[in-house]
């Protein structure tokens, strides 16, 4: 297994972790899912899934992650208007 192919399995690996993460945190109330912190968990992780995703040929599962990345990076838009930093 080259650099590249690890690397790949990498951002698969941390995607999962990342993702998990924000969803037992919103599930036992620890996180708000419109919070700054669970949208970048859920922007981060999705994007290593499409990476991840893609190179192994998983075209619905890259599809899926594409659209939790954008809705992520929309609602970290929004909470930016709504509560400036």
């Amino acid at each position: 297994m080259g650099i590249a192919e690890i690397a790949i399995e990498a951002a698969g690996w941390m995607a999962m972790v990342l993702i998990l993460s924000a969803y037992i945190l919103v599930s036992t109330n620890r996180l708000s899912g419109q919070t700054r912190l669970f949208q970048w968990l859920n922007v981060v992780g999705s994007a290593g899934f499409v990476v991840n995703t893609a190179l192994h040929g998983a075209m619905p599962s890259m599809a899926l992650n594409v659209v939790w990345c954008a809705v992520g990076l929309f609602t970290l838009w929004r909470l930016r208007k709504v509560h400036p930093a």
